[in-house]
């Protein structure tokens, strides 16, 4: 089942006092962004956060089959002020996604 946009934007409002957070789609579901920096996954409308040693020990489930497991985020999602925290500290930790850089052209010598 794929997930809805009205839960995306849901989850997204309730963790906004965290910084610039932004989505997008990606594969039927959603990646979710702080500052630009890729912090959690919806999927089957459900919130994974990337897991890190400042969020604490939220319960882990892998957010599809095969993958890392993440923080699995259900009845705080509610609580706008701790999911703020949980994803402001969350971005802190994790290195934002570089910017591919197309590769020089080497010229050739005569």
């Amino acid at each position: 089942m794929a997930s809805t946009v009205d839960f995306v934007s849901y989850a997204t409002e309730q963790m906004g006092q965290a910084g610039v957070v932004s989505f997008k789609k990606m594969f039927g579901e959603y990646a979710i962004y702080c500052s630009q920096t890729l912090v959690a996954l919806v999927c089957d409308n459900r919130l994974f956060v990337k897991p890190t040693q400042g969020g604490g020990s939220p319960t882990e489930a892998p957010p599809y089959p095969g993958a890392k497991p993440s923080f699995l985020i259900e009845n705080q999602i509610d609580d706008a002020p701790w999911l703020s925290e949980l994803i402001r500290i969350t971005a802190r930790e994790l290195t934002p996604a570089k910017k591919k850089t197309r590769g020089k052209t080497k010229g050739h010598s005569k």
